[in-house]
């Protein structure tokens, strides 16, 4: 299992908010660059990065940030928020962006991830977002009638790469990932599952790496990071099996 150490885009600056809210967030760097060499400093193995005002604009919006995130690491990165067109993937991919992550357009436009998985497979990740195992779009504003476990079987047969799970009611709010519906879903498909939304101790990460055989082979932490209640050097090594 890997740990994903997380930097949000929020006019330029690292913020975190709380269940998806743009109203309750917290700036904690003013340098997302800066802010991404200290995650690979300290054992990140794969950045992830989500442009919010992009996510909420339905347009790339940061990418003067994005851009100096990327100049100023060697880690590979995925890029998340906006994403809504096949150009802006190729442009994203051309700036040095490893794997681009669709979410809303997933589930308006599949036809859009089907293309791209076949313009640039292996690069193509799909972020779910649910409420109560629901289908959430658009900067979690909206909430569908489609089953995250429907849209996942779908993106799998489309060969993207990974399916990224977010419980929204959990999402910086420090209280432990939702481990039976991020099993449920990843035993629903054949691709990997990467955990997302709530994570708040080494424990956590421990209940993530029992259900590891179910195909939850990451896991993304920012609040906890960035507050302090996880070390990410500690919790790289317990993935390593280097600590217990």
């Amino acid at each position: 299992m890997i740990i994903l150490p997380a930097i949000d885009l929020k006019e330029g600056k690292c913020v975190r908010l709380e269940q998806g809210l743009m109203d309750r967030d917290t700036v904690y760097h003013d340098n997302p660059a800066e802010q991404a060499r200290i995650w690979q400093e300290q054992g990140g193995e794969l950045l992830h990065i989500v442009d919010l005002d992009g996510a909420f604009a339905g347009v790339p919006k940061n990418r003067d940030a994005i851009k100096a995130i990327v100049e100023a690491i060697t880690i590979p990165s995925e890029l998340g928020g906006g994403i809504r067109h096949l150009q802006t993937i190729e442009a994203y991919l051309e700036l040095g962006i490893d794997r681009v992550i669709l979410g809303t357009v997933a589930k308006e436009n599949p036809q859009l991830v089907e293309e791209a998985c076949k313009k640039y497979p292996g690069r193509i990740v799909v972020g779910i977002d649910a409420r109560d195992g629901l289908v959430a779009v658009r900067g979690w504003a909206d909430v569908t009638a489609k089953k995250a476990t429907e849209m996942a079987r779908e993106m799998a047969g489309f060969g993207v790469e990974a399916i990224i799970y977010t419980d929204i009611a959990r999402d910086g709010m420090m209280q432990g990932p939702n481990i039976e519906a991020t099993r449920k879903l990843a035993e629903s498909i054949d691709i990997p599952v990467i955990a997302s939304g709530g994570l708040s101790s080494l424990d956590d990460i421990r209940r993530l790496m029992a259900i590891e055989s179910a195909g939850v082979t990451g896991v993304i932490t920012g609040k906890a990071i960035y507050s302090g209640a996880i070390d990410l050097r500690e919790a790289v090594a317990l993935t390593k099996g280097e600590i217990v």
